[in-house]
């Protein structure tokens, strides 16, 4: 199935079925003249078992079957390439009906499968120790684009999916609404029904956006890549966000963990000389004292001809060892994949090169 979803909405002009409501479909349905309960059949196809074509929803007439056909398509991507590492991730490029091209992950564990998906073809962010963001920005990606990379993985590992994390290429909160709809439909009874707290979205900081996450229904996991306390070293490693000052990201984290009452995730990538002193230690544990947060301390994974290496195992214990010391929460990430490039920050939309 993988290897060949249509994927001609964008290249014939026809519109993707997926982009419709539930409403909508239903109206369709109505002038096409067929009963209402087709439209809960057409959405167990979609959501639930990956239709790559309308020929595979075999319980509609046939007559439906073309008429669906001629005014729109399923959307779907078509694999470039796929990498397995030696700890047992899987890495792909899928290519979407315009050429664009995404990485994203499958990570299983034990009886698990976790999947990490971008929101963005490449990011425009920026951040200094990223390959994604040295490639810049060639477009969001709809809804259904995000969901098709977890169908993806799932029918590639022939497993049911556990957790979601929106961890990939882009920054997902600079395309929130298509975002949002993505972890909605993954968490939805009618798409893959994984839980809200085992969907985690991470952004580098867009204030306006964490405040609006803040509002939202759902029990969604926050992650903040935060690297850096010190705001002249942040500005310097993430010029993306650097309108978007510490002290303010400081209070809207504050806010958010009062209105929702769960605790955010700050990612902090080390880096060996940079933010790994112990001024960048003291900054770190002055932000996260007396806060509601978990700190993930992540050894930068290694970019090939980047300037910055990672810290040492022992000073990543330090940082552990003193955030606990001021009733922080900290664990050191091991990172998947990194023999095949596929770790965090060395997605960059090619394969073994």
């Amino acid at each position: 199935m993988q290897e060949a979803r249509n994927t001609a909405s964008r290249s014939t002009g026809l519109t993707d079925l997926r982009t419709l409501t539930h409403g909508q479909l239903l109206e369709t349905l109505k002038e096409l003249g067929q009963p209402a309960f087709r439209v809960k059949q057409i959405e167990e196809w979609i959501w639930e078992k990956g239709a790559s074509s309308f020929d595979d929803m075999t319980n509609l007439p046939k007559a439906l079957r073309s008429a669906l056909s001629d005014q729109f398509t399923l959307g779907g991507v078509s694999q470039v390439a796929r990498q397995v590492s030696e700890d047992g991730s899987r890495k792909y490029l899928l290519r979407y009906a315009d050429n664009t091209t995404v990485e994203c992950v499958g990570m299983p564990s034990g009886n698990k499968l976790a999947v990490c998906v971008s929101s963005q073809a490449g990011c425009g962010m920026g951040c200094a120790f990223c390959a994604t963001g040295a490639a810049g920005l060639t477009r969001s990606l709809t809804a259904g684009e995000i969901y098709d990379q977890v169908i993806h993985v799932r029918d590639d590992f022939d497993s049911r999916v556990s957790s979601v994390v929106l961890m990939g290429q882009g920054e997902p909160f600079v395309n929130y609404d298509a975002t949002l709809a993505a972890m909605r439909k993954i968490n939805s009874p009618d798409g893959l029904g994984i839980g809200a707290r085992h969907i985690t979205v991470s952004t580098c900081g867009i204030i306006p956006a964490i405040k609006r996450f803040a509002n939202e229904p759902e029990q969604f996991t926050l992650a903040v890549s935060l690297h850096s306390a010190v705001q002249r070293t942040r500005n310097a490693l993430m010029p993306g966000v650097r309108k978007f000052s510490l002290m303010h990201l400081y209070e809207v984290m504050g806010e958010y963990v009062d209105k929702t009452g769960r605790r955010p995730t700050y990612e902090y990538a080390l880096i060996r000389g940079v933010n790994d002193t112990e001024d960048e230690l003291g900054a770190l544990c002055d932000f996260c004292r007396d806060n509601l947060a978990h700190v993930n301390i992540i050894k930068l994974n290694e970019v090939k001809g980047s300037r910055f290496q990672p810290s040492s195992d022992a000073r990543a214990g330090e940082f552990v060892r003193r955030l606990a010391n001021v009733g922080v929460e900290a664990t050191i990430r091991q990172s998947r994949g990194q023999d095949i490039d596929a770790a965090c920050g060395q997605l960059k939309q090619r394969l073994g090169k």
